[in-house]
């Protein structure tokens, strides 16, 4: 099957809906629920994209199996020039959704791609494991299809390991091993995008203890309508107002969710580890998905960071205060943060290497470098978007109020310098939405911990950094008394 079109996206989803759960009822129909239907269509209109006549050969290649056109980012790069193109893909879907669809198809198909080469890695558990991911990455490939993930425990009680509690089966674990497959009961967060047509559980890469914690060490996928699975939601953020009210909520909600396995059973086919903590833990470094998933991730912040410049700059030009320093100062900070994310992405194509498994690998240090960087930066943008806009953000009347009868104070009042009052109203409610609103709200948070908490993701970094060279070089210098010579 080739690529898909946003049709065959949605047709997938009426035939074979997710177990989502929102306000206490189950959402029959994703495709029409009012909380859900909008970031459907929108996901839609990304895989449409690939169709696009102008894009055709940034969005696909041919399929190694069928030579059908496929999506780009399953592609195994081989060269540098294989990674910069794919880049180029993820920007177009990262561009379309001004940077603020985080869990896009890509994120998750660059995963299976790494570990499907990556087979042999997970074939020293068990042979069959091996074949079983090979197979999935193909059959994920030829299918086109969107995957969720999730990867932490629910937060019962942090203090104590999750065979410790007294039901050892609140986070996800092994019940039993069959002759069809293994029984999985328990739950992980945060599932981004339920939405989607399967689940790929991932190993966890924080597993710690001894062999009474190896039933969490996991990784299997199942469709997402399995018996026994369900996603609870959370309170939507699209709340059926206008695009013109909630540009960004009305259409990128993707959805987070908590997902419950009640005694699920994963055949055989899609097992492709347990038990093994080591190589759990390993999982995303050892086969690069780790790096493959953050090139796509710095691709979608500079699309962000783009947006949020040219948020702010329609502002500023709207208004007129581009003539103050402080004014041009805070531009410039928006400005330096996307220079700096750019440069960091062209360094991890132009240092990548190939891995062990055959796939062109982006560098490590520069992904590693954006990956702590931004979500430090990032609420920085959303201030100095905020201090610019300033009262601005607040007098936002919606769409009926500059439609309605007082119509004519609103469009005398609240014009800008050089735009209708509607035209000021639309910028500004896209900013209240990028910073105050619920959906800018969740922003915020999910930058701050998209990779991870940001002091385990330091000590990470100090943990993995080669600093030696550096460290030679100073007591080098220091044992030199001799140079320069007098």
């Amino acid at each position: 099957m080739p690529a898909r079109t946003g049709k065959e996206f949605i047709d997938r989803l009426q035939s074979q809906p997710p177990n989502l759960w929102i306000g206490g009822e189950l959402v029959e129909d994703p495709t029409h629920h009012p909380k859900t239907k909008n970031a459907v269509r929108s996901l839609a209109a990304l895989y449409d994209l690939q169709y696009d006549d102008d894009l055709s050969e940034v969005m696909t290649f041919a399929s190694p199996s069928t030579g059908d056109p496929v999506g780009r980012s399953f592609v195994v790069p081989q060269t540098k020039e294989d990674l910069q193109l794919r880049s180029k893909m993820h920007k177009v879907w990262a561009d379309a959704t001004l940077g603020h669809m985080g869990r896009t198809p890509d994120y998750m198909n660059v995963n299976v791609m790494a570990a499907g080469m990556a087979g042999d890695y997970f074939a020293e558990v068990d042979q069959r494991f091996g074949e079983n991911i090979r197979s999935y990455f193909e059959y994920v490939r030829e299918n086109d299809l969107a995957l969720t993930h999730a990867l932490t425990n629910p937060q019962v009680d942090k203090s104590k390991q999750a065979n410790e509690l007294d039901d050892p089966y609140i986070a996800l674990g092994l019940v039993e091993e069959t002759t069809e497959g293994i029984l999985v009961r328990g739950a992980r967060m945060l599932a981004t995008l339920p939405i989607s047509d399967e689940i790929l559980i991932f190993p966890s890469t924080v597993i710690q203890g001894g062999a009474e914690m190896r039933p969490y060490a996991l990784g299997f996928s199942v469709p997402n309508d399995t018996p026994g699975l369900r996603f609870q939601c959370r309170e939507p953020l699209d709340q059926g107002r206008s695009h013109a009210d909630h540009p960004l909520g009305s259409r990128f909600d993707e959805l987070d969710a908590m997902v419950i396995f009640d005694d699920v059973e994963v055949p055989w086919d899609r097992v492709f580890l347990i038990k093994d903590i080591d190589r759990a833990n390993q999982a995303y470094a050892k086969t690069g998905a780790v790096l493959h998933m953050a090139h796509q991730v710095v691709n979608l912040k500079i699309a962000k960071t783009e947006a949020i410049l040219g948020t702010l700059q329609t502002i500023v030009d709207m208004i007129g205060t581009g003539q103050y320093p402080h004014v041009q100062e805070m531009v410039a900070e928006v400005i330096i943060t996307l220079e700096i994310m750019k440069a960091l992405k062209l360094a991890s194509e132009e240092e990548a290497c190939m891995n062990e498994y055959g796939v062109m690998t982006p560098a490590r240090r520069p992904l590693d470098a954006a990956r702590n960087y931004y979500p430090a930066v990032h609420k920085r943008l959303v201030e100095v978007l905020q201090m610019c806009s300033s009262s601005g953000l607040i007098m936002i009347p919606s769409e009926s109020d500059w439609e309605g009868e007082r119509s004519a104070d609103i469009s005398k009042y609240l014009q800008g310098k050089n735009g209708s009052a509607e035209e000021r109203l639309r910028l500004f409610r896209l900013a209240w939405d990028m910073t105050i609103s619920g959906f800018g709200g969740r922003q915020a948070l999910y930058e701050r911990f998209f990779f991870g908490d940001p002091v385990r993701m330091k000590h990470a970094l100090y943990g993995v950094y080669d600093r030696s060279e550096q460290v030679d070089r100073i007591k080098e210098f220091l044992a030199n008394d001799q140079w320069p010579e007098e």
